[in-house]
């Protein structure tokens, strides 16, 4: 099986990019039930570690006998067992096409199935050219390479950027409460971050902060559960922001903001605040970081909709339970749900970062929110699976409560990105099709593994 993708970037760029950490994060196709357990040090001869389920590692070792500097690397299945029940090598070669765009061709030879190899290199090119674009639009902004510090940074988001950031030619550091919660590689370090009492040289070389961290809002509304959502975030946003000084501070919000139920009402940024225990919380978390503002930094927060990864959040839930045709809509299915591709989220991450003329408030929506019966509709769709069985209230309310079912089940936002639509920033996936085509690996091929136009 061979795929080819065109990248609109010299081809040392391209080389640059995949000799970087977080490369095989990016691209690992978030469908596969595979975690990366350790990253090549080499395109030579290094060797890359992947976990798949029941305990099995996939080892994936460089050839050094096949390399080719600056035009090709290989690399080829080495772990015991697996090896001899799935032969796998894989050619990865590199060719200009012209000044600035280059050819990047995979070609993998294995037992495994052409479809299943499609999808899965398909996937390689379309990350490869996401990438590559929205760094040159952060360059083409005038973004040069920085250090940027994260927390959060093992979470779903928190992970994904890190890797983006790496391979874009930015150094991270990890702010984790432990060191097992992070890793070091050559462009990375973590640090160690005690959100209630940091350490005042934490930040010592850092040029732009990111914060992901907090606690999951999702579960029961307990009182318990409450108090971690709102201690989690409010303190050590603010801890942190008295170290921020003028960096920039990009600050993970929500747009819970809004409130549970807005009905039909388009929410943007300059909306009103809406009423309950998110919103309170949310509206404590953006005026936690005012200190970062107060010393002359540029903070925004990004209000984040419903990400859409089958690696975590909504989707991983809802994925399960339409391929066995056990999915539908919840309740009336007419509350608006405000979604975002992980992928398009990270890249409104990296705007805020470098974008001076982004600044307060930014809603990390796509363009086109969906009704939740039409997004029930399309998700079953594209996993080719009806969508017959209504989720009734009481089904969600027996599991989390009334209180979590308004605020968090059953809500709906009609919010609007007018921040980001009125910098013309360019979203990969603005339609919720897709956009889960490309997450859940089904995108429509031909036979050259380019995707197919459809309406």
């Amino acid at each position: 099986m061979e795929c080819s993708t065109v990248v609109d970037a010299p081809i040392e760029a391209v080389l640059a990019w995949h000799e970087r950490s977080g490369a095989i994060e990016r691209l690992l196709p978030p469908w596969l039930p595979l975690r990366v357990e350790a990253e090549s040090r080499s395109l030579v001869d290094g060797t890359a570690v992947l976990r798949l389920p029941l305990g099995l590692r996939w080892s994936a070792r460089h050839d050094p006998g096949a390399f080719r500097a600056g035009r090709r690397f290989v690399d080829r299945l080495s772990s015991p067992v697996l090896k001899d029940v799935v032969p796998w090598e894989h050619v990865h070669d590199l060719e200009p096409v012209s000044e600035g765009r280059t050819r990047v061709t995979d070609r993998v030879t294995s037992r495994v199935p052409d479809r299943f190899l499609a999808q899965n290199l398909a996937y390689r090119g379309r990350q490869l050219v996401g990438d590559f674009a929205a760094h040159d639009t952060a360059a083409r902004l005038g973004a040069a390479p920085m250090t940027v510090a994260v927390t959060g940074s093992s979470g779903l988001v928190g992970t994904a950027l890190c890797a983006f950031l790496s391979t874009g030619g930015h150094r991270v550091v990890r702010l984790v409460r432990s060191v097992s919660q992070g890793s070091v590689s050559a462009l990375e370090e973590c640090r160690i971050w005690d959100p209630n009492d940091p350490d005042p040289r934490l930040l010592d070389g850092v040029d732009g902060v990111i914060h992901l961290a907090g606690s999951p809002v999702a579960g029961r509304f307990s009182a318990a559960h409450k108090r971690a959502v709102r201690e989690s975030r409010i303190g050590p946003t603010r801890k942190l922001a008295e170290l921020v000084g003028a960096r920039p501070f990009v600050v993970a919000s929500a747009v819970g903001i809004y409130g549970p139920d807005r009905g039909d009402e388009v929410l943007t940024e300059s909306s009103e605040r809406g009423e309950g225990f998110l919103a309170d919380v949310v509206t404590e978390w953006e005026a936690a970081a005012d200190p970062a503002r107060s010393s002359g930094s540029r903070v925004t927060h990004v209000r984040t909709g419903i990400v859409q990864s089958p690696r975590g959040g909504v989707l991983r839930l809802l994925r399960p339970l339409f391929e066995v045709g056990a999915g539908g809509r919840l309740g009336s299915g007419q509350q608006w749900t405000p979604w975002i591709g992980i992928d398009d989220l990270l890249d409104v991450y990296l705007r805020c970062l470098v974008d001076v003329a982004v600044d307060g408030p930014v809603n990390a929506v796509a363009p086109h929110a969906e009704r939740n019966d039409e997004y029930t509709r399309v998700l079953a769709r594209v996993l080719h699976r009806p969508a017959l069985l209504p989720v009734p209230r009481f089904g969600p309310k027996l599991l989390f409560g009334a209180e979590a079912v308004d605020e968090f089940v059953l809500a709906g936002q009609r919010v609007e990105p007018t921040v980001l639509e009125g910098r013309d920033h360019r979203f990969r996936f603005p339609r919720l099709e897709p956009a889960l085509r490309h997450v859940l690996g089904r995108v429509q091929l031909d036979a050259a593994c380019q995707p197919v136009a459809t309406n």
